[in-house]
């Protein structure tokens, strides 16, 4: 895979504070959890700047509708590395313009499961981010019957939480926990 995720762990910053934090981090790829419209451009280039390749949650941008039309804007003018979302349409067009596109699903029950494995099938994302990611069991079937590599994500509290999803098959876990953050 040309644009792989190589690093165990990947810093979600949910404030600016946050993303400011991760600029003096060793991390290449970062997380934008949270911003306003006018503020993902300036932010995009600030983690250049520093030498980091982020990864925006389209889905979380104020006053972005996470659309084709986000992507298209977000691909043009912030330039992040890659997009993460809930949204088949957000992936595709992700895809299209050459981000890495991350599909995050969120596993409620065996309906949302069902459902997410049948939405796979027709987006073929880069990645999958499984939340809650701290059931292990759910990392590996979803790997193996997608062979989409995972990244694990909500409810890692602990560095035992990252370690599990890491041995059931993660090739990465997201985290806006700072202690967290810390290289081990």
């Amino acid at each position: 895979m040309a644009n792989q995720i190589n690093q165990p762990i990947l810093p979600a910053a949910r404030t600016l504070k946050e993303f400011d934090e991760l600029m003096e981090t060793c991390y290449e790829r970062i997380i934008l959890l949270n911003a306003h419209v006018a503020q993902v451009k300036p932010l995009g280039k600030r983690a250049r700047a520093f030498g980091k390749k982020l990864l925006i949650h389209a889905d979380l941008i104020d006053g972005l509708k996470s659309d084709e039309y986000a992507m298209e804007f977000l691909a043009q003018e912030v330039k992040p590395d890659g997009i993460i979302t809930t949204r088949n349409s957000v992936v595709l067009a992700a895809k299209k313009k050459g981000l890495i596109s991350i599909q995050r699903l969120f596993l409620i029950d065996t309906m949302a499961l069902d459902s997410s494995l049948t939405q796979l099938e027709r987006t073929k994302p880069d990645y999958v981010e499984v939340l809650p990611g701290i059931i292990p069991h759910l990392i590996e079937e979803i790997m193996e019957r997608t062979r989409i590599p995972i990244i694990a994500g909500g409810f890692i509290r602990t560095k035992e939480d990252v370690d599990r999803a890491l041995q059931a098959g993660a090739t990465s876990v997201t985290t806006s926990r700072r202690e967290l953050w810390a290289k081990s």
